[in-house]
């Protein structure tokens, strides 16, 4: 009997509400390692989850039993619960709505998980809005400004 076979793999990029600059470096290994482990737990294949105080970047293998937007709320709801449940916020934590999926073929896997390791040094140069945008425009996405995340500079 033939079988499905597939190579997908999608950088998905979310933001916290109001990006504010809640994730913090004592937890923010602790938030990423979980999130790995939430992908993998909906069998799906975690290559590298890394971030700043105010977004993350995951990407990951993604079989096609599962799509984009329900993984990303799984992350998104069972990441929150964590981060709430762990007390690592005053107050309430949430994720913005909305998201960022942009899929790559297996030779770029390598350029994306170092961009990825190397958010800090990249930022150092770029906010996130640039950041976002640029990948926006790099795969020809349109988009109505209204409906991406709120911007706050």
């Amino acid at each position: 009997m033939p079988g499905t076979f597939s190579q997908v793999y999608i950088q998905m990029v979310f933001a916290v509400r109001g990006r504010e600059n809640l994730i913090n470096r004592k937890w923010g290994t602790e938030l990423h390692k979980y999130i790995s482990g939430i992908i993998k737990g909906k069998n799906q294949k975690p290559i590298i989850v890394n971030g700043m105080p105010d977004h993350i970047h995951a990407f990951v293998g993604l079989r096609p039993a599962m799509s984009i937007a329900d993984l990303i709320r799984d992350v998104k709801n069972n990441s929150t619960n964590f981060i709430n449940k762990s007390k690592f916020v005053k107050g309430k934590f949430e994720w913005q709505e909305g998201y960022g999926a942009f899929s790559y073929s297996h030779s770029h896997i390598s350029n994306v998980y170092d961009y990825i390791l190397n958010q800090e040094k990249h930022h150092a140069k770029k906010t996130f809005k640039e950041e976002y945008l640029e990948f926006m425009k790099k795969f020809e996405i349109e988009y109505d400004d209204k409906y991406l995340f709120e911007w706050y500079d």
